[in-house]
């Protein structure tokens, strides 16, 4: 019998918060839900400036405009978060939306950092050095731990974007674990041949942006897509978004939870999915490109 599971199929559910209107809606829409359902999940939040809206300078590129039109961005994000920071600093959201995201742990949420700035990670990730990542994971942090009053127990860097460098750069902190890849198990990360002692347990399963109007993926047939996915003896874990599952598709991610729970699927947070670490394998860290998403993504190197 798997590691990950033991007669019940579960699923590692984690809910990224990227932008100030995704913490100020759609973080409390999605805690009601999962409290009607009775389910607690892992929270990622960016806590810093709202920048996001600067990523509409990338619809020169070709790749990104269609990744935009074939998901009906507008529609989906909203025109607030995608010109959110354009022309001048986006609002810290940390500092305005503290108390939503203590309310999130509250109820019983896993907490966990995801990014001070999401838009400058993942465009400039590749040019920063080990002094900004550093500092960049301190100014978060050190904000997050100021609303919890405690600091993040685990972390997932934006967009997937993650290198060696950042991954020594973690290793000063104290977390549980990271989820800063795809893959298909739970691992150890290896860097220059050592086993860092921080395991990643990656995302398995596509997110909506990635399969929406790609092979005939329709807000339809979306649930019955990603259910089809699942590994009844595997490690299955969802990364879903404040601003989409929690806004624009939030009827959609709640008919989710019933199909699922009616094949008899429970949700956990990630930290729930950690049981004997000495099972865990080791594997180094690589980037590749994936179907649906534009340029690199941090992977587990042992999945082809």
């Amino acid at each position: 019998m798997s590691r990950y599971n033991h007669g019940v199929m579960k699923i590692g559910l984690r809910i990224d918060v990227d932008t100030f209107r995704g913490t100020r809606f759609g973080v409390p829409n999605l805690g009601k839900l999962l409290a009607e359902f009775g389910i607690t999940a892992s929270f990622f939040f960016s806590v810093g400036p709202d920048n996001m809206g600067r990523h509409l300078w990338r619809l020169f590129h070709p790749s990104f405009l269609k990744k935009m039109l074939r998901s009906k961005a507008t529609k989906l994000y909203g025109w607030d978060i995608l010109f959110k920071g354009v022309f001048w600093p986006g609002p810290v959201i940390g500092e305005k939306l503290g108390p939503m995201i203590r309310a999130t742990a509250e109820a019983g949420h896993e907490i966990g950092f995801h990014s001070w700035d999401h838009y400058a990670w993942q465009r400039h990730l590749h040019a920063m050095s080990s002094d900004v990542i550093h500092d960049t994971f301190k100014r978060g942090i050190a904000l997050l731990a100021t609303i919890l009053d405690r600091p993040p127990s685990c972390s997932a860097v934006p967009g997937w974007k993650c290198n060696d460098q950042v991954l020594k750069e973690k290793a000063a902190f104290p977390f549980t674990y990271n989820s800063d890849c795809r893959g298909k198990s739970i691992f150890f990360p290896r860097v220059n041949g050592i086993k860092l002692s921080q395991p990643q347990i990656p995302v398995t399963l596509p997110t909506y942006d990635e399969v929406i109007g790609r092979k005939g993926i329709s807000s339809h047939n979306y649930n019955e897509y990603i259910l089809s996915l699942l590994q009844p003896h595997g490690l299955n874990v969802l990364a879903i978004h404040a601003e989409v599952e929690g806004m624009t598709c939030l009827k959609t991610f709640e008919q989710f939870l019933k199909q699922a729970q009616s094949q008899g699927a429970t949700f956990s947070p990630l930290g729930g999915l950690l049981t004997d670490v000495s099972q865990f394998e080791c594997s180094p860290m690589i980037p590749k490109t994936i179907p649906g998403r534009e340029g690199w993504v941090s992977c587990q190197a042992t999945v082809s």
